[in-house]
């Protein structure tokens, strides 16, 4: 098995374990991968990532041009904003899930770190999380707006939109979407709720201790 073969079987698995636990509904959210060769494999535009051929991903060549495959996500623009200041990273997940993006149209949240620190799984996976200001769809100005912030933040959240985050391994991506989503979920379970957050000195112990 090629390395391309085995990461188009990667993004099919993970599409549909997103789905089937309800992090993911109709046609929404994208996922892709850095290839080693160059270039990028992305799920194609208006499908379920319960259904995902993996025959079919749009396949970019290394400038960003579709060279085969069905037509991309229409948020792709997305994906190469985050790949253009994060060299490492290898793979980035984009959900519209639930609870994230319920806590990306709270009115009141910090703008600079949506989410507080709850546990440290949180911190270790997602760390900091920035809120982009509301896009409509498509926008090209989007775009500009997460490159921004993707230098300095592997995770960010789009306001009335959801979370687009990075790994080094599509794994590690897929687990840090899915602790952000536990955490906007454990974070709405106690609003209204006094909430006792790790201290400024807990969190940069783990930054120490389990360094991205």
């Amino acid at each position: 098995m090629t390395d391309e073969t085995r990461l188009r079987d990667d993004i099919a698995r993970t599409g549909a374990s997103l789905f089937d636990r309800g992090l993911t509904a109709g046609s929404s959210g994208n996922i892709s991968v850095r290839l080693s060769a160059g270039g990028w494999l992305m799920t194609p535009t208006n499908i379920s990532l319960g259904q995902i051929d993996p025959a079919r991903l749009s396949h970019f060549d290394a400038a960003g041009t579709l060279i085969a495959g069905d037509a991309p996500t229409k948020e792709s623009f997305l994906h190469f904003a985050m790949y253009a200041e994060r060299p490492t990273a290898g793979a980035i997940v984009h959900l519209h899930s639930t609870y994230a993006t319920a806590v990306s149209i709270l009115r009141d949240v910090n703008p600079a770190d949506v989410l507080p620190a709850l546990t440290a799984y949180y911190i270790m996976r997602v760390g900091r999380l920035p809120l982009v200001p509301y896009h409509p769809p498509g926008d090209a100005s989007l775009a500009l707006a997460v490159r921004a912030l993707a230098r300095d933040h592997h995770a960010v959240l789009l306001a009335n939109h959801g979370p687009i985050v990075a790994g080094t391994t599509l794994a590690n991506a897929q687990f840090a979407t899915e602790e952000l989503e536990e955490t906007a979920r454990l974070f709405l379970l106690l609003h209204n709720h006094p909430i006792r957050p790790l201290t400024p000195d807990q969190i940069a112990d783990l930054h120490t201790r389990f360094p991205k």
